[in-house]
């Protein structure tokens, strides 16, 4: 985007010798960020108490998901145990791997996200917080549901993984596996919010100067994992949806006797389970390399290489999917290239290893507990990747596949490459949230029995699974020789248990958190360690390093004393400067939303339709719906607050606007990302629609099957006519004077039924051709793409009268206008998705004939 004169002129300046600010400004600031009192401190949306929350919730699942697996240990500590039966034993595996993955690991790491990202790039929060309030409500409320449903004999029993036939409605006909599809696809929704909102806080609010290549690598690290979750996690949302639609109403998607194929949910669910590997370990991986430095006291070590290498992992880690199915007859070619992509994702984490080496080699290192921690990870993980090789190779994992050998190497390569940096944060990013720091005693302790109890528990898993005991069963024979092995592995998972029970410990003696922080107790040289108070730091400063901290030593006292940008509240309210993308210009000051309640009901009501519908109750889940909506606009309503005057002093003789739109605007790209996400789900959909016809194309209609080509032409025409009326309609709102949008909302209103209208056409083109979801494959896809469609006309109906009633109100006019550009921009993109979706279901069965 070519630079405005207006850009040109917020580059960041040199400020002159520095001038105390009054001390009025700081109580003031103060003032602005107090989080609420009482029970209205639920209510708060400051990334301060949000992302401890999060890491506190999701410490919990950590915990209890801990527990289940120390049960399911228990059991296989002697042969023929009769702890558990076969039942329970399922539940206990399938939820342990679920809430592992899908309510501590990506969450944890997202968590961290929320609470360091506005501290590292000098924000004062991330742009959406109220959408990170949403995300973690959301998720915990879903979360504690979906955990409950194991005391009351509901929890799913299909394996973390779900594959059908077994969880289909034939042979799982109860609601146990409703509460894993509808759950996780729940709790995924919500960490695509937290992605979204980690995206556009990575690129467009950090500190000026701190251009991309300043940028800290957990910076870079949090970005390719929040677009990791953009391109990954639709597969598992649609693929979950498809299941639901199938044990619901029978659609087959994966019966193969009705022209569905089971092995659509794997090729789905892998896309996502394999990238998820990797979503997990970057952030972590990201986190390793800001510590590394700090404890070594020098900077990283070929931080170009590093961050090459993050890109490339999370480029990598795409092609990958087909690792976990070697063992399903696929074509020799595939397995060969999916093979040799497994073997080479090692090569930019191999890239990393050696740079942390050689970082630690250049410095000084101090052997400190969150030290202990990050060499410890750097064992672990690297024992994982080796193993990670060997199971790369097709004939090795032939052998191996389904038995505890995967089980050691999965757990080596999660704990080592996620849980023990994990564990290395706490400690050493807890002086930055609590007045103390964590014990090195304890945590020394704590370290060394979960590295101890890790091996003790997963490197004999090795061995027996080469003996061939297989994964997940609840039991096996004394004549199979694995007794022994299984009693060490036990007594090692009650090692790891003592140690995390020690850092729990540690943290109900010494984490007092929202009182204060301890200071800058590593001398590290990075920004999350300036002074900061809710609002993070005093004043934003000018990034000129990587490490601004050791190249700057009075940037943390000029800050303080609000000798830099935004040092006060020039607008009255929350703020924080947008600034662009590459180079980290100052661009805006953004007016910040407060504490919501209405985002706190919109979480409940959402968790409560989920469950609603997962139990059945459609009526009482229905109103939750609607009260979800209503509780959404209610808290839209005032975060779009417009102009509060044409430009405000931030400091250094530098004046900026307090609004703007289009593709400058933070909102703007946040709808770009969520539409990315859109696409990438009807991708998937289309990948579903031709995988389906490989499997059965004698089930694809010749053309004289398909509706005649008045229904889609009809529909298309309503398309395009509802796309013009609403880009013609933004025309008229950036001519017509301030309050005169009439115009606008005509069309607006003329674009409903256009859309509406294109797709009852496209469903009732399909009906008059005999055709029914519940007849084949083929029908359950084709009317899945037209539902798809049908949702987003839902969407956009709504959207469209919540900008008619804006403007209704005085809140939308030529100039104030960002939710009539995000309304059409989405309402563009939904017609596109569905033009393509009619040339797929209509002109290519005709080319076939």
């Amino acid at each position: 985007m070519a630079d405005t004169r207006e850009q040109k002129e917020a580059a960041p300046v040199q400020f002159p010798s520095p001038v105390p600010r009054p001390e009025g400004e700081l109580d003031e600031l103060k003032r602005i960020w107090r989080a609420p009192r009482g029970i209205h401190i639920l209510s708060a949306v400051n990334n301060t108490y949000v992302g401890l929350w999060y890491v506190g919730a999701a410490l919990m699942f950590f915990v209890l998901a801990g527990i289940l697996a120390t049960i399911m240990r228990t059991q296989l500590a002697q042969p023929e145990m009769r702890l558990v039966g076969h039942e329970l034993y399922n539940q206990l595996f399938t939820m342990h791997g679920t809430i592992m993955m899908f309510l501590f690991a990506v969450p944890m790491v997202e968590a961290f996200g929320v609470f360091l990202l506005p501290n590292m790039q000098a924000a004062r929060d991330l742009p959406f917080p109220r959408l990170s309030a949403y995300a973690f409500w959301a998720y915990f409320i879903g979360g504690t549901a979906f955990f409950t449903s194991l005391f009351f004999g509901l929890a799913p029993n299909g394996g973390w993984f779900m594959y059908p036939p077994l969880t289909s409605y034939e042979f799982s006909p109860g609601i146990n596996a409703d509460f894993w599809l509808l759950g996780i696809g729940f709790i995924e929704i919500s960490a695509i919010a937290g992605a979204i909102e980690i995206i556009v806080g990575v690129l467009k609010t950090r500190a000026p100067g701190q251009s991309l290549d300043k940028l800290p690598v957990y910076s870079w690290a949090m970005l390719i994992f929040a677009l990791m979750i953009v391109f990954a996690f639709p597969a598992v949302i649609l693929a979950t949806l498809l299941l639901e639609l199938e044990r619901a109403f029978h659609w087959p998607f994966f019966i193969a006797e009705r022209g569905g194929d089971p092995l659509l949910w794997q090729h789905l669910f892998w896309f996502f389970g394999h990238p998820e590997v990797y979503v997990i370990f970057l952030p972590a991986a990201g986190m390793v390399s800001m510590m590394v430095p700090t404890m070594a006291q020098t900077p990283l070590a070929g931080y170009r290489l590093v961050v090459l290498a993050i890109i490339g992992t999370g480029f990598l880690s795409f092609g990958l999917w087909v690792h976990h199915m070697f063992t399903t007859g696929l074509p020799q070619v595939s397995l060969g290239f999916f093979s040799a992509a497994s073997m080479a994702v090692a090569i930019p984490s191999g890239i990393q290893v050696f740079a942390w080496i050689s970082t630690i080699a250049s410095g000084k290192l101090q052997m400190r507990t969150p030290t202990y921690f990050l060499l410890g990870f750097l064992f672990i993980f690297t024992l994982g990747g080796l193993t990670g090789v060997m199971v790369a190779m097709v004939p090795f994992d032939w052998q191996a596949h389904d038995t505890h050998f995967i089980v050691a190497h999965l757990h080596y390569v999660l704990i080592g490459g996620m849980v023990f940096p994990i564990f290395a944060a706490f400690y050493y990013w807890a002086p930055t949230a609590s007045t103390r720091p964590l014990s090195e005693r304890l945590g020394k302790w704590s370290f060394w029995f979960m590295f101890i109890g890790v091996n003790v528990t997963f490197f004999p898993l090795h061995i027996v699974g080469l003996m061939g005991m297989p994964r997940r069963n609840y039991t096996y024979l004394a004549e199979m020789g694995w007794g022994p092995i299984n009693l060490i592995a036990t007594i090692g998972a009650y090692m790891i248990a003592i140690g995390v029970l020690i850092f729990l410990i540690d943290l109900a003696k010494n984490f007092r958190p929202f009182q204060g922080d301890a200071g800058n107790v590593w001398n590290a040289g990075t920004l999350e360690w300036l002074p900061s108070g809710n609002y993070q730091t005093r004043s934003i400063p000018i990034v000129t390093s990587r490490e601004p901290l050791w190249d700057q030593p009075n940037l943390a006292r000029d800050v303080e004393a609000g000798r830099y940008y935004l040092p006060n509240a020039p607008t009255g309210g929350r703020e924080t400067i947008i600034t662009s993308p590459i180079d980290a210009r100052p661009q805006y000051v953004l007016q910040m939303p407060g504490p919501s309640w209405p985002t706190v009901l919109a979480a409940v009501f959402t968790a409560a339709f989920f469950l609603g519908v997962t139990v059945k109750l459609y009526i009482p889940a229905f109103t939750c719906g609607v009260f979800a909506v209503v509780m959404v606009i209610w808290w839209m309503w005032d975060t779009d607050p417009g102009p509060s005057s044409p430009s405000v002093d931030i400091g250094g003789g530098l004046h900026l606007p307090t609004y703007v739109t289009g593709p400058m605007s933070h909102s703007y790209w946040a709808m770009i990302v969520l539409e990315l996400v859109a696409g990438t789900t009807f991708a998937c959909l289309l990948f579903s629609y031709f995988f389906l016809w490989t499997v059965n194309p004698e089930m694809w209609p010749q053309a004289g099957g398909l509706p005649s080509l008045g229904w889609p032409a009809a529909s298309a025409v309503l398309y395009i006519v509802g796309s013009a009326a609403m880009f013609i309609g933004g025309r008229s709102l950036a001519r017509v004077p301030e309050r005169s949008a009439w115009p606008m909302r005509l069309l607006a209103l003329l674009a409903i039924p256009t859309f509406v209208g294109a797709v009852t056409l496209e469903i009732f083109g399909q009906l008059s051709t005999g055709l029914r979801p519940s007849e084949s494959g083929y029908g359950a896809v084709v009317y899945t793409i037209s539902a798809w469609q049908g949702f987003f006309a839902a969407v956009l109906v709504i959207m469209v009268l919540y900008t008619i009633a804006r403007s209704l109100s005085g809140r939308l006019n030529g100039v104030r206008r960002a939710t009539y550009d995000n309304t059409q921009l989405l309402w563009q993109y939904a017609t596109v998705q569905g033009l393509i979706g009619l040339i797929v279901v209509h002109a290519f069965p005709r080319l076939l004939g």
